[in-house]
């Protein structure tokens, strides 16, 4: 194996740590609780890409999923998967992806970088809310006003911060 192969699957392990830990960083305000673990998915797809960006994401689910109390609130088992939020947090992989493009004109701008935040935003927001519809029988309205609007302000100040940190860190990181 490669260094730069090694130190790419070390950052995906510290990022993984890092989700775990902005998940718990939350305010449960209702249905689906508002916490930084986007923060730390955005930040994934932007610096290690979509590959190693979407193996810490799925590292961090499957942790969640095999019981470990990763999730908001220290909740794990797949349970937090198949209910009302686990859309969103399946959610979480397609962001990464998504935010991890490799688009260089994109990628190398601040609005750049919150355009493809963006769009992970929307997959996101559109994946999770249509489960939460589904499993818990509200409409899109309800559901839109329950798990969306509530968010937007946070998210956007979450998305400024990233794609602003982005080239910060990944100077840091020599990645």
């Amino acid at each position: 194996m490669k260094t730069t192969d090694t130190r790419r699957l070390v950052f995906c392990a510290l990022f993984t740590a890092l989700i775990v830990i902005l998940s718990q960083l939350q305010a449960p305000i209702g249905p689906v609780p508002v916490s930084l673990a986007t923060l730390g998915v955005m930040l994934c797809g932007l610096l290690l890409g979509w590959r190693y960006g979407a193996l810490a994401v799925g590292a961090y689910i499957l942790l969640g999923a095999v019981g470990v109390p990763v999730f908001a609130g220290f909740q794990g088992g797949a349970g937090r998967l198949i209910g009302p939020t686990g859309g969103y947090i399946l959610g979480y992989l397609f962001y990464a992806l998504i935010a991890g493009l490799n688009i260089p004109r994109l990628q190398e701008r601040f609005w750049g970088r919150c355009v493809l935040l963006l769009g992970g935003t929307a997959v996101c927001y559109g994946l999770g809310t249509a489960w939460f519809m589904q499993t818990s029988g509200r409409t899109l309205a309800e559901s839109l006003t329950l798990c969306v609007i509530p968010f937007l302000p946070g998210d956007a100040a979450k998305i400024a911060l990233a794609a602003f940190l982005t080239p910060r860190l990944r100077k840091a990181m020599k990645i």
